[in-house]
């Protein structure tokens, strides 16, 4: 009987039914002490009220608020990081806590028409710019190349110290690589290292891009302009990748930042598609994608051309590795495979390797690099100098010799 509205009710029976005190006792079933209580002090709260069930939330509160205090607020995301660290309910209960504590979110933008992509037919790319706190505390920036199948959702991601021609070849290459093979299409947006400009409304493309297509064997496209909808699935996939992946990740160097990636995409892969309620590796043999070209094709993009300084050092991802002294001024092809440098002659031939290091403006050394080099005087070929000889080298000729030259004369 103690709830909500019970001093009402016997305010009704005292004053309306005119029933007395023990009359509504022994039709309630409560003592007299407690109706009289009740019509003196009004409504009395519950003795539960105010207390709360322990939730199996209540241990990670903390964690969360960490969590958005940089900037997670996807419940997804969070989700995953509390059952790492031990929780085991489910997501209704995140997200009923977590609905309060979000910002506001602004939807905008119109409305716009959905299609959907054949099998093998498009993959669509993008760079995104992303975010972290260095280790110094302030705020650095690193280029995230995406692509995505249209038809299975299949993702990729690769973060790159630059966005330049030769990244972006070499990104594809990889992509097309984790795939196992090439749509008919790749749509991109309007970036400079794929076309130069636009002919009455047809792109110029840039002669290596075009000779990359080419060779991989796919039709490149541009979006529209200013219509980034044109390739949603790749816009989305951007977002995903700063929402869901980087958001709150720690990690030591880019390459530990790659790896860690990498395991995501194969992860994300492996779970049901919120948008087609399908696992996008098991739908990527649906794709039939075109086969990949020949080994030599593909490596022949993840090498790139670099000139060795007067100091012999090559730059590459913003290090200055060293070579031997005796490549100075020679262009060299680099390669980064797994965590080694690879840096090869104008033959292929490897002429140095190093471990990968990730720390900007830092010079590694090769092993000998300057052996020799005060000897030759720093000229890696034979200078063409004239030769002091002995006197028993000097040629002894005739005197007819030259009284014939002197008749020519």
């Amino acid at each position: 009987m103690k709830e909500s509205g019970i001093y009402i009710m016997l305010c009704e029976m005292v004053n309306i039914q005119e029933k007395s005190i023990s009359e509504i006792a022994r039709e309630t079933g409560m003592s007299r002490n407690t109706i009289k209580k009740y019509l003196k002090q009004g409504e009395q709260p519950h003795k539960s009220a105010g207390s709360s069930k322990h939730s199996k939330l209540d241990d990670y509160k903390p964690q969360i608020k960490e969590l958005m205090s940089l900037g997670i607020y996807n419940a997804v995301v969070i989700l995953e990081r509390i059952e790492e660290a031990g929780y085991s309910g489910g997501i209704t209960i995140l997200r009923d806590y977590l609905q309060p504590l979000r910002p506001p979110a602004i939807k905008t933008g119109p409305a716009i028409r959905r299609y959907e992509t054949k099998p093998g037919r498009q993959a669509q790319m993008d760079w995104g710019i992303l975010k972290y706190r260095n280790k110094r505390g302030g705020i650095s920036k690193v280029a995230c190349f995406v692509m995505v199948l249209g038809h299975s959702r299949m993702r990729y991601i690769e973060f790159s110290s630059r966005c330049d021609e030769a990244s972006l070849l070499r990104c594809m290459v990889n992509a097309f690589d984790y795939f196992g093979g090439i749509p008919e299409i790749v749509l991109t947006d309007r970036m400079k290292t794929v076309i130069l400009s636009v002919d009455h409304g047809k792109p110029v493309w840039q002669s290596a891009f075009e000779h990359f297509a080419t060779e991989m064997g796919f039709i490149p496209k541009v979006c529209r302009v200013r219509r980034p909808q044109t390739k949603g699935k790749v816009e989305r996939l951007v977002h995903y990748v700063r929402d869901n992946f980087m958001a709150g990740r720690t990690f030591t160097d880019l390459g530990d930042l790659q790896r860690q990636a990498t395991n995501w995409c194969d992860k994300v892969n492996h779970k049901i598609h919120g948008t087609t309620g399908e696992i996008p590796a098991e739908m990527l043999a649906a794709e039939l994608l075109n086969p990949l070209p020949r080994i030599s094709i593909l490596e022949s993009y993840r090498w790139e051309t670099r000139k060795v300084a007067q100091d012999c050092f090559v730059s590459f991802n913003g290090v200055r590795y060293g070579v031997n002294w005796k490549y100075c001024g020679q262009s060299v092809y680099v390669k980064q495979r797994g965590q080694y440098v690879e840096i090869a002659d104008a033959a292929r031939s490897i002429i140095q390797m190093h471990e990968v290091c990730y720390q900007s403006r830092k010079h590694i050394w090769a092993k000998g690099q300057y052996i020799g080099l005060e000897h030759e005087e720093g000229k890696p070929y034979t200078p063409a100098y004239g030769r002091e000889i002995s006197v028993d080298e000097v040629e002894i000729r005739s005197l007819d010799v030259y009284a014939d030259l002197a008749e020519v004369m």
